[in-house]
């Protein structure tokens, strides 16, 4: 399938013009991504039942969103229960929240349930009032939540798969390799990690257009970078990995992306699986769930059903 073949001809000829300027200005075009597909998100199909807010912790942001797909879609005929995906969303460390506009965001759990698997949409605290490692211990307070969550949504606490885009992917890999999360994490918490775009270095090079936000979550000093980096702990873990880049991206995560998959080849011995999406960007490798385009979605449900149940 073509990418953005979702959107209308004129917008689809923007997509890509605005891919080889993608790194020019992140902001602007990332409104441009997002103006362009949420009327698509608007449109789209939504079967799930939809819980927001649902607290998991004691601060403002610490809410998360249910989407429980219908008995009927993809109903376990063998009593089975379903798989489960955590959504962290990006925005730099310093921005963001779960759902952009009512649409973006919740597009990525909407597809999921819309294909059976339960799934949750986690808000986490931002790096000014959570430095380094507070969005990772988000996540991992979340995830404590959700599990707890199993029997009532029914799905299988054993069968739990985090998904995290830009910033998100990074507070989803400290969660999972950092030793600063360690006693809060243990190798069986979840089933396999998807890293869709994900800031796995802290880095503040020169041509990285969110240095600052960088320095804002992880620190003034640079000596502690590689220390923080989920990239630098990516050996001390066995659970199964995805990652996913875009053709193109904001500078150096496509690089990140694909040292990550060498580092976990030469650990492991298996390739992680990896996709890159020709066409897409930063933002669109996410904001095109649910419009019709489903590469990325399957290679998803793919790498879940790659991971042996039990």
């Amino acid at each position: 399938m073509e990418p953005f073949s979702a959107l209308a001809e004129t917008d689809r000829r923007a997509m890509h013009a605005l891919g080889p300027r993608w790194g020019e200005d992140i902001v602007r075009n990332r409104k441009m991504v997002v103006d362009a597909y949420t009327p698509i998100a608007a449109a789209a199909p939504k079967l799930a039942a939809v819980e927001r807010d649902v607290r998991y912790g004691p601060h403002a942001r610490h809410t998360l969103d249910i989407f429980l797909p219908p008995a009927s879609v993809h109903e376990h005929g063998d009593g089975a229960l379903r798989d489960a995906v955590v959504f962290v969303h990006g925005g730099a460390f310093v921005r963001g929240n779960k759902s952009v506009n009512g649409e973006i965001y919740d597009n990525v759990c909407h597809w999921f349930a819309n294909q059976g698997v339960v799934a949750f949409n986690i808000e986490y605290r931002l790096a000014d009032e959570a430095p380094y490692p507070g969005g990772a211990q988000d996540v991992a307070d979340a995830l404590v939540f959700v599990r707890g969550l199993a029997s009532h949504t029914r799905f299988d606490p054993r069968r739990i798969f985090v998904i995290g885009h830009s910033a998100g992917g990074a507070h989803a890999a400290a969660y999972l390799f950092d030793p600063a999360l360690a006693g809060r994490v243990g190798e069986t918490d979840v089933a396999g990690l998807v890293l869709i775009s994900a800031r796995v270095v802290a880095d503040v090079r020169p041509g990285n257009p969110n240095a600052q936000p960088v320095r804002t979550y992880f620190g003034a000093d640079e000596s502690l970078y590689a220390a923080r980096s989920p990239l630098t702990h990516v050996t001390r873990s066995s659970v199964p990995l995805m990652i996913a880049v875009a053709e193109y991206e904001n500078p150096y995560l496509d690089e990140y992306g694909a040292q990550m998959f060498v580092d976990v080849l030469r650990h492991r011995g298996v390739p992680p699986r990896f996709v890159q999406l020709r066409g897409h960007n930063h933002t669109s490798i996410v904001a095109h769930f649910n419009s019709g385009e489903t590469y990325l979605g399957s290679e998803i449900l793919a790498f879940l059903a790659s991971v042996p149940r039990g």
